[in-house]
């Protein structure tokens, strides 16, 4: 949407629609779904006049009124499921990963989080025919785990039906069993990868930002972004604010953080995935003393929350610990050099 565009609403003159596009805002849903104080700050106007363009918005972009059921249903029906190419944790799932959702995937130390992430920035660039969505992925590194090594392997790794309706999706030439067609497969599932290195728990907060601004611009093109991944989520808000002093403020902003990432998962049709660090309950005496770190924030933002746990040898069980519309449940699988694969 050019500028002139958002000067039709009320108080938006071209400094102020320079000021909003530069900041994000650059259709009515977007200013629609914003709240009076960030689009204050963001555009230098009063509150009052911000309510205003906000009002209007969503006047414009028909958003914030009531619903009936049969319109959401229909809605819903436009919701991207995408593959663990795991037929068990499909099961599990409902399908697969839902885009417009949340999901966190957490776990002890080697449990196989990062795997995960992986596996999907390479599942989501794949026909939807083979379970994936055909679409871009981002990830926002905090951890330093994005390792391009591992997409070589698991791009090898899938198997052969699927690489060879991928090679004819992207219209290239070439057999999967000639080496420098699978390199330049390799390079192409890469060069869709959008990564970012997060050095601070600011820093991330600002990436998802720049998600969302890369995912607007890549809306209409021939690979939409259909993923975002944080890996993890938590790690730079546990090490930035420690104590309970400081846990009001952490909170605060994570809870801002998720919904920025929900925002992005509305807006443009995206899959979010996070990963979440664990900590050790001493006092639990009696099941697993793992919980999730970030408390009733995240608890309640995540959509879908997975908790991964070792088992034998290159075992992992996948335990869906909640869901509004599934029953919890466990699955296996098993982490290997091609990837994540069925028991």
């Amino acid at each position: 949407m050019a500028e002139d565009e958002l000067e039709t609403l009320p108080g938006v003159g071209p400094a102020t629609a320079d000021k909003l596009v530069d900041a994000g805002y650059d259709n009515y849903q977007s200013i629609a779904v914003a709240s009076p104080g960030e689009l204050s700050n963001q555009a230098d106007i009063g509150d009052s006049t911000a309510s205003d363009i906000i009002n209007a918005a969503r006047e414009a972009a028909d958003v914030g009124g009531f619903e009936t059921g049969e319109t959401i249903l229909e809605r819903r029906q436009e919701i991207g499921k995408l593959s663990w190419q795991i037929d068990e944790v499909d099961d599990l799932l409902g399908g697969g990963m839902e885009t417009q959702s949340i999901t966190e995937v957490y776990g002890e130390f080697g449990a196989g989080k990062s795997q995960v992430t992986h596996q999907m920035a390479v599942n989501v660039q794949l026909p939807p025919e083979q379970g994936g969505l055909r679409g871009s992925a981002i990830f926002v590194d905090t951890e330093d785990t994005f390792r391009p090594e591992r997409i070589d392997d698991m791009v090898r790794g899938l198997d052969d039906e699927i690489l060879q309706a991928t090679l004819d999706d992207r219209e290239m030439e070439g057999s999967i069993d000639d080496e420098e067609t699978m390199e330049a497969l390799v390079a192409d599932f890469l060069d869709r990868i959008h990564v970012a290195k997060a050095f601070n728990s600011d820093h991330q907060i600002l990436l998802a930002e720049k998600a969302k601004e890369l995912a607007g611009e890549h809306e209409d093109s021939e690979w939409p972004v259909r993923m975002v991944c944080v890996d993890s989520l938590t790690a730079h808000f546990r090490a930035e604010y420690v104590g309970r002093g400081e846990l009001a403020e952490r909170q605060q902003k994570l809870n801002k953080h998720l919904h920025d990432l929900m925002r992005i998962g509305d807006l443009y049709n995206t899959s979010i995935l996070v990963t979440n660090q664990v900590a050790s309950n001493p006092d639990s005496y009696f099941g697993d003393p793992t919980q999730p770190i970030g408390g009733n924030i995240l608890g309640h933002t995540s959509t879908f929350r997975i908790y991964l746990r070792k088992s034998k040898g290159d075992k992992r069980i996948v335990r869906l610990v909640d869901a509004p519309n599934l029953a919890d449940g466990e699955a296996v699988m098993r982490v290997q050099n091609e990837g994540l694969k069925p028991e």
